[in-house]
């Protein structure tokens, strides 16, 4: 049975829902750690089109799928097209806004659970004319960290957390949006996991899914990885370095600097070089594909979590396991759903970023 999808307008500051609109087509995407895209089309005259009402960077979008929230986000852009008499809005998940949020009076923290970290940081923006992100969800790690930055820095909350999640002991997350009080008013929660990832489902070329694409890339590889951090005062910056000798063995030496200038502690730094270390190890195998339809709906891939894939196709002979990367969406005009998947070697995600 094909699945009745909804999108509605929300204000962004309460979640309380301002109407549903009238769609031309939907396309969602779940990106890992990152806020994810929506693209939505709706009649240009339309009464639900109202510039009082309907404004970039103002209003929230919200996907319904039989009535469940599926993604949530941020109205950032628009465009009309006067002789076709569309209107096209171009969302960013919930991150976005934290893209926008900066430590305007610094932050410190040492040696606490990063999941406490997290909170507290949510806790205090919320409090600042913010979007009312929840944590409940969040849970300890066992992971300590320390973040020092001045005021100064102005450093990206956004950024921020993106760089706690992508250490080693790191974690995957995502922002889901839920009905705090049903029809009228929509929440998000920010959600924690393990960088390990849950299984999912074995997809099989030509079985219950057609791989479209795969690409290899060797962009990545290194035999020796430098972390550069913060300036010692001296005009000299800490540095992490870490190799990787048997892939030295293997091929000529190729370098890779990753630069953190906010990072005080050496430590931080040698993680973050052997995290690169990890992920350049082998050369990465991304398949993309588009699963058959009526067998999976648009949560049962959350990007972080791994799926098992054969292709068995010339060249290409996968039968391995791979982390969902972006799980994209699309509802046509007919309300007919496709669901493409983006992957990634499991094992070059877990050993880079092993929790």
């Amino acid at each position: 049975m094909t699945a009745a999808y909804t999108v509605i307008q929300t204000d962004l500051k309460t979640g309380n829902v301002v109407t549903a609109l009238p769609v031309t087509g939907i396309s969602f995407t779940h990106s890992l750690n990152a806020a994810g895209s929506a693209t939505i089309g709706i009649p240009l005259f339309a009464p639900e089109a109202n510039p009082e009402s309907l404004s970039p960077g103002i209003s929230g979008l919200v996907v319904l799928r039989d009535g469940a929230p599926v993604w949530g986000g941020i109205l950032w852009t628009l465009a009309a097209d006067i002789g076709a008499g569309t209107l096209t809005l171009n969302a960013s998940g919930y991150h976005s806004h934290y893209q926008g949020r900066n430590f305007v009076n610094g932050w410190t923290a040492k040696s606490l659970e990063q999941a406490d970290i997290i909170k507290a940081w949510f806790a205090y923006l919320n409090t600042r004319n913010g979007i009312g992100t929840d944590t409940s969800l969040v849970q300890s790690t066992g992971h300590l960290r320390t973040t020092v930055w001045t005021r100064y820095e102005l450093k990206s909350v956004a950024e921020a957390i993106e760089q706690l999640a992508d250490n080693i002991g790191g974690f995957n997350f995502r922002y889901v949006p839920y009905w705090v009080t049903p029809g009228k008013r929509i929440g998000h929660r920010f959600v924690m996991s393990s960088r390990t990832g849950v299984a999912t489902h074995t997809l099989t070329h030509r079985a219950n899914c057609n791989v479209t694409s795969v690409s290899y890339d060797s962009t990545a590889l290194c035999t020796v990885a430098y972390a550069t951090g913060a300036d010692k005062g001296n005009g000299e910056k800490l540095v992490g370095i870490f190799e990787n000798k048997p892939l030295a063995a293997r091929m000529p030496e190729r370098v890779a600097v990753g630069t953190y200038s906010d990072v005080k502690e050496t430590l931080t730094l040698l993680n973050k070089a052997q995290a690169t270390i990890n992920a350049g190890a082998v050369p990465v195998a991304i398949p993309e594909m588009t699963l058959y339809p009526d067998l999976f709906t648009p949560l049962d891939f959350v990007p972080g979590d791994y799926t098992a894939v054969e292709v068995d196709a010339g060249y290409v002979a996968l039968f391995d396991e791979f982390v969902v990367t972006e799980c994209t969406t699309t509802v046509d005009v007919n309300g007919s759903e496709s669901i493409k998947l983006a992957l990634a070697n499991k094992e070059l995600w877990s050993n880079a970023n092993p929790s």
